[in-house]
């Protein structure tokens, strides 16, 4: 007997809908089996991850903040999926991004303008966009395969960022801490609210979900992404150019996750440093499908993937367990969002291994 997965004549559009909250109820259930392994009471395991969080109002401020860069990042992805584009290395454009906003409040450190924080905004994102240029021209230009050009240039940003906080862009008086000299006022990013930690980053990243909601669905560049990510021949039939559209969404995706970057440093951090590689980017692919490559369903995507990050400060506290531990929930949802995926378009099969022909 062997295993086959089988084509489906047609996909169900109900379990399509329904297929992250299964994925999610099963992430749940089994993270309550792993607790238990871990000799932890489940339910007050599930508890301090899922729902004390969410009773805490600095908690949901942190929620609101950490969902900011992984809806912004899961956006470009969603794009770029789409139209058939496998952007992996999101997390270096990311970095790129954060990085050439900063090189405004690093290097003029006392210039105080209104303009300085626009000026930055535009650098990050044109940072981010000119790291995915890299992987995109590639593919365009040579058909190298995105995914590993992309995934190899997360190291090379993570190194470069890593040697210029702890090199040319120290602060002099940090201690000998990475780190770049503290942003002054006109640097950084307002609070949405007096006293608040969450920023107008947020409101960047609802901004970008419509914005982008609204070309996927309203325009004729989102049809060509949808006929080209289904399609590619159908793509060239109607005329759409499959090496222009790959350059235009690795740009776009690219100066989301570089307006992300620089929305992080900006607006949480106010300063570079040695921790700004916080996986985001990786995260992100599993907000992107969880949200079903809806920029608005990613909305939604991106508050339940940033409950993981708090519920497992959360749990490394009352519970005494690794953050490796709390972060199996974020590779466990993937897993299940991938497989419950698969089950729409497949179904599984099994099938007898028959005699060979003229064997006795």
């Amino acid at each position: 007997m062997r295993i086959e997965l089988q084509k489906r004549a047609g996909g169900s559009s109900v379990f399509a809908v329904l297929s992250p909250f299964v994925a999610l109820l099963l992430t749940v259930l089994a993270g309550g089996i792993m607790f238990a392994l871990l000799g932890k009471n489940p339910v007050f395991a599930l508890y301090t991850y899922f729902v004390e969080p969410l009773a805490d109002p600095w908690s949901r401020e942190q929620i609101l903040v950490k969902a900011t860069p992984l809806v912004l990042i899961a956006i470009g992805l969603a794009v770029c999926f789409r139209s058939g584009n496998w952007n992996i290395g999101a997390e270096g454009q990311y970095l790129i991004g954060g990085m050439f906003g900063a090189a405004i409040p690093v290097l003029f450190n006392e210039w105080q303008s209104p303009l300085v924080l626009p000026l930055m905004l535009l650098m990050g994102m044109a940072g981010g966009a000119l790291y995915a240029f890299i992987p995109a021209i590639l593919k365009a230009r040579f058909g190298t395969n995105e995914i590993l050009t992309s995934l190899m240039l997360v190291y090379v940003a993570q190194q470069f960022v890593d040697w210029l906080v702890r090199g040319p862009w120290r602060d002099p008086k940090g201690f000998g801490f990475p780190g770049s000299k503290q942003f002054n006022e006109s640097a950084v990013l307002p609070s949405l609210s007096s006293g608040s930690d969450v920023h107008l980053g947020a409101l960047f990243a609802v901004v970008a979900a419509i914005a982008i909601w609204f070309v996927l669905t309203r325009t004729l560049k989102g049809f060509e992404i949808a006929v080209l990510g289904q399609s590619p021949r159908a793509g060239r039939f109607a005329g759409f150019s499959a090496k222009r559209l790959t350059i235009f969404v690795f740009l776009l995706s690219g100066a989301l996750a570089g307006l992300a970057g620089i929305s992080e440093v900006s607006g949480s951090v106010e300063k570079l440093d040695d921790k700004l590689s916080l996986g985001y980017g990786f995260a992100a692919i599993i907000v992107a499908f969880l949200g079903r490559l809806n920029p608005l369903g990613i909305l939604a995507a991106g508050l339940v993937l940033a409950l993981t990050y708090i519920g497992g400060e959360a749990a490394q506290i009352s519970l005494g367990v690794s953050d490796r531990a709390a972060r199996v929930f974020q590779g466990l949802l993937l897993f299940f969002v991938l497989a419950c995926d698969t089950l729409i378009h497949y179904r599984i099969r099994l099938v007898s291994r028959l005699p060979k022909a003229g064997a006795a």
